[in-house]
């Protein structure tokens, strides 16, 4: 197995100003560089060296589809001695106590040659009819020339076009910021056999042979994209250059949460300094526990995981009915360690009255619940108390958590949660354990309540997070929830009646809420769908970009037309430079057949931004919707769905769920960090998915959704000044969700609001070199406006999740 601390080097290369210094790119395995050291020697004499370390966003949007998770990026400068060219042998290697491991190694005849190569990448090379393009980039000593030749060295007419890439230059440090390494040739051939790419400059050349990666010419794709496998193999090794293969075909091996745990679990060293450790502010936890009919090893365990954590400070405070044969182990427990209370019930008065006698108990600063029969983390009340003494305003707690086996042998389908969700708990008791709650909010609160029986952990939390304001999410797994035929965890059937309960509690909590809504049960069992009675119908602008695509354009009206559940809106097309006759011919009758339809005009160019700020700025709507011209609403109810949510005081925007034409989705949610800045939930599953533990069914805030079909208030995008118009394409809807929510607003998926968008799934990449670097601009502005939200862990999401797919799978 490889050592997690080896150095993994992309490049090598000669600094392209001062020849007696090599340029290296790379990154170590584990992401951190602060535990390391790396050393450059040629032959035995150790060399000086300049580390430069990138972070954040870019970096891991460089890195996307990579085995690994790459958060850091290394640019080492080494300066060679002047007699370099009498040395054998070039060697980097990673340092880490006194564990030494080779990056990299590269004889001297190696260098030599090195010396004047070109450094280049061929990205793209694809024939549409008789037209060929061919994208990369280059950098080199100099100006380089790029020639599209035949097989016999003639030079073909082309069209090459330079662009700009920060991701490039990022690592060339020496070149000019304003130097265009990026390239697209296009010429028209009839075949692509025999035809090849040369970079020339005044010192050397290289001759690339193309064939087209889009018509099955694998392993062509394969040398490319693996640079010289060869040389490489030789430079760094076997298992270095099956990494980089890996690497670069996005090529991803499985990874179980058994091996999770067992990088990412508590260790004993760790366990052990946290029982050393003396923190200033130490709570008193009150754990309460209903003790009834437990199987006598599951108690046991429960009772010792408590009383064995590495935070000490502690109540046990166990509330037992109906269990004679436990009673004597039970106050055995309490003779031997005094933290242990003890509360006799003559009868069992059901889970709510039981719980209570247990909190009633309770002497602490905060209550914390958990079962009779689960297990917590030996760590659990150590990382609740470090973060109160980090914050001391917090007045509720919750952790992440997984399942434990019959036997206690086995951990599974670990739940990594988002910080507090108001809309995710009113769709799915999603927080559930560990829980947390400082005992004046409880006191607030109130006790549990018997007629929520069976969800009154449901109704609880509620209550508690309504009283108490400053809420605190900790990522990590800190209880282990028993999982047997009996149990809601595993068969939620078995307790149909909780789920009613919760239904109930949740309608309870609209009530308190003063938000008029009544809650359904769905079919999956434990979620629940909120529907909004509010008595005002008020007026909803549509604005729809258009620019011919007439037919796209007649599926999206005849769509709304058919949205009988809410007739009060207005419908404004901004008609921006469409050249087909029969365009216009169509407008005219939607103004004959449509009272509430008008057709305005946009004269500029294409800019997304600008076009819907003209288009709402003519608009009567207290509300608005922007809605892509190519969508289509599913189901007549769509527009109510969306207003439900957004009418509520405290959100200034509604999201959708898209779907694909073939029934896949589009777009359930965004999450910041995906591909390095923001990207869609759950791309590509199937409609009638599920999700991570439901999520593409249950209605929850997010830090974005996507304005192809965006409810949003008036007043709200007057507020922030309506979309941000120096983006004009890309990013405009995640900037402009970004702008609301530092108003203090929520951002909401409803998936019961389902539009199909027949933007084309296989359209690819940005396929010309203004694209190309429109969007890499608009990226910097994105990442200029918000690189500090950007580069922290998305508060909707999980730090344990990742970040290079967008199935919510376990981060490495």
């Amino acid at each position: 197995m490889m050592n997690t601390h080896k150095f993994f080097v992309e490049k090598l290369r000669f600094h392209l100003k001062e020849k007696d210094k090599l340029v290296f790119v790379g990154w170590f395995f584990d992401g951190k560089t602060g535990n390391h050291e790396l050393e450059a020697c040629l032959d035995d004499q150790k060399l000086s060296m300049e580390l430069i370390i990138h972070r954040g966003a870019e970096v891991r949007q460089k890195y996307l589809g990579c085995t690994n998770e790459i958060k850091e990026e290394v640019v080492g400068i080494v300066t060679l001695p002047d007699n370099w060219r009498e040395g054998e042998r070039f060697s980097l290697e990673s340092i880490e106590g006194e564990k030494r491991e080779r990056a990299c190694e590269m004889k001297r005849r190696r260098l030599l040659r090195m010396e004047e190569e070109i450094s280049y990448y061929i990205e793209g090379c694809s024939k549409e009819g008789e037209e060929i393009k061919i994208s990369g980039w280059c950098i080199a000593d100099g100006e380089v020339k790029i020639t599209l030749t035949d097989s016999g060295g003639r030079q073909l007419p082309q069209k090459t076009t330079h662009f700009y890439r920060k991701d490039i230059l990022a690592i060339f440090p020496e070149c000019s910021k304003e130097l265009k390494p990026g390239f697209q040739v296009q010429a028209q051939v009839r075949d692509t056999k025999g035809l090849f790419l040369e970079l020339t400059n005044a010192k050397t050349s290289v001759r690339i042979p193309l064939k087209k990666w889009n018509e099955g010419a694998w392993w062509q794709f394969v040398t490319e994209k693996t640079g010289h496998a060869v040389g490489y193999l030789e430079r760094n090794g076997v298992s270095a250059t099956a990494h980089k293969i890996g690497s670069k075909l996005g090529i991803r091996s499985s990874f179980s949460y058994e091996k999770w745990r067992k990088k990412h679990g508590v260790s004993k060293k760790e366990l052990d300094q946290q029982r050393a450790s003396n923190l200033e502010y130490r709570p008193l936890f009150s754990v309460i526990v209903p003790v009834y009919q437990t199987n006598p090893t599951y108690l046991k365990a429960m009772i010792q995981s408590v009383l064995t954590q590495t935070y000490g400070h502690l109540q046990l405070c166990l509330a037992v009915a109906d269990s004679k044969e436990l009673l004597p182990f039970i106050l055995d427990c309490q003779k031997e360690d005094e933290r242990v209370v003890v509360c006799v019930l003559e009868e069992n008065q059901g889970i709510s009255a039981n719980t209570n006698a247990a909190l009633r108990l309770a002497e602490g600063d905060f209550i914390v619940l958990a079962d009779h029969d689960d297990v917590m983390a030996p760590n659990a009340l150590y990382e609740f108390a470090s973060a109160l003494n980090r914050d001391p305003s917090v007045e509720v707690l919750y952790s992440d958590e997984d399942k434990i086996s019959m036997d206690g042998k086995h951990y599974f389908e670990p739940h990594f949660k988002p910080d507090f969700n108001v809309d995710l708990l009113c769709s799915v008791n999603y927080i559930c354990h560990l829980f947390a709650v400082k005992k004046e909010v409880v006191k607030m609160a109130g006790e549990f309540d018997p007629q929520y029986d069976g969800a009154q952990d449901l109704d609880f939390i509620l209550r508690c997070t309504e009283v108490g304001s400053h809420i605190c999410h900790i990522p990590k797994v800190l209880y282990h929830w028993r999982c047997h035929i009996n149990s809601t965890a595993s068969n939620p059937a078995s307790k149909e009646y909780a789920f009613e309960a919760g239904r109930t509690a949740i309608e309870a909590h609209y009530q308190r809420c003063g938000i008029p809504a009544r809650v359904e049960k769905t079919s999956f069992f434990g979620m629940y769908r909120t529907k909004y009675e509010w008595e005002r119908e008020p007026l909803v602008s549509i604005i729809i970009p258009n620019k011919d695509h007439i037919e796209d354009l007649r599926k999206c009206i005849q769509s709304i037309d058919k949205q009988s559940g809410y007739p009060n809106v207005e419908i404004l097309i901004v008609e921006n430079n469409s050249v087909e006759a029969e365009t216009f011919v169509y407008y005219d009758q939607l103004k004959e057949q449509h009272e509430n339809l008008r057709v305005l005009s946009y004269e500029g160019g294409f800019n997304y931004s600008k076009i819907n700020n003209f288009g709402v700025s003519k608009s009567r709507g207290e509300y608005l919707l922007l809605l892509n011209n190519d969508t289509e609403m599913i189901g007549g109810d769509c527009i109510r769905e969306l207003l439900g949510y957004c009418m509520r005081e405290d959100v200034g925007i509604v999201g959708a769920k898209l779907l694909y034409e073939d029934e896949t989705i589009q777009h359930a949610g965004v999450v910041l960090g995906f591909g390095g800045t923001a990207g869609h939930t759950f791309l590509g599953k199937s409609r009638y998915d599920t999700g991570y533990f439901g999520r593409i069914l249950c209605a929850q805030d997010y830090s974005a959704v996507t304005a192809a079909a965006m409810m949003t208030k008036r007043s709200v995008f007057e507020q922030v000044g309506g979309l941000t118009e120096e983006l004009a394409v890309a990013f405009n809807d995640v900037d402009y969700c970004l702008k609301v929510r530092s108003l203090g607003k929520l951002v909401v998926y409803n998936p019961y609001a389902e539009l199909y968008h027949y933007e084309s799934k296989s359209r690819g990449y940005e396929d010309s070199p203004e694209k190309v670097e429109r969007f890499h601009g608009e990226v910097e502005n994105l990442l200029s406006r918000w690189s500090r939200i950007i580069e922290e862990t998305d508060p909707y999401y999980n730090p344990n999740l990742t970040l290079d797919n967008s199935d919510f799978s376990l981060c490495k």
